[in-house]
């Protein structure tokens, strides 16, 4: 099975976090980890964030970033279709990087098959737009 993980899923598996155990398992259990070519700069983003906050230091967010870079070597990369995230943005009236993240995971569905794929985001709307869309949302991403 292919894991789709968007930003928030990513970063756990970099940073410890609530379910980052889970996030690690899934991503070391799947055939390929799959992810839009959005979340370097976001996960990118999120790491910069806790550093000047003072989360973390200098030298932990070296580390996270050399991680970064090493995992998105090993991760399928997905071009964004803007037309297909426009359309999910209006229908499931999500936010815009959440529709380009969930446009993403449906073309690759698409591609592999439903039963192929599993995906992965700790937002409840993204969530349930990707349950919609007919995606494996994995537990403990998916809605209550």
């Amino acid at each position: 099975m292919i894991l789709y993980m968007d930003t928030s899923a990513f970063v756990k598996m970099l940073v410890r976090e609530t379910h980052s155990d889970e996030v690690r398992s899934w991503a070391e259990a799947a055939e390929a980890v799959a992810t839009s070519v959005i979340t370097l700069p976001e996960t990118t983003s999120a790491v910069a964030r806790r550093l000047r906050a003072g989360e973390i230091g200098g030298a932990d967010a070296t580390r996270l970033r050399r991680s970064l870079a090493a995992r998105w070597q090993e991760t399928l990369r997905l071009i964004v279709d803007e037309e297909r995230a426009a359309e999910l943005a209006w229908r499931a009236g999500l936010r815009g990087m959440d529709a380009v993240q969930l446009a993403a995971a449906s073309v690759l569905r698409d591609a592999v098959g439903a039963d192929e794929l599993a995906f992965c985001a700790f937002d409840d709307r993204l969530s349930e737009a990707a349950a919609a869309e007919g995606l494996i949302v994995l537990e403990p991403c998916s809605p209550a």
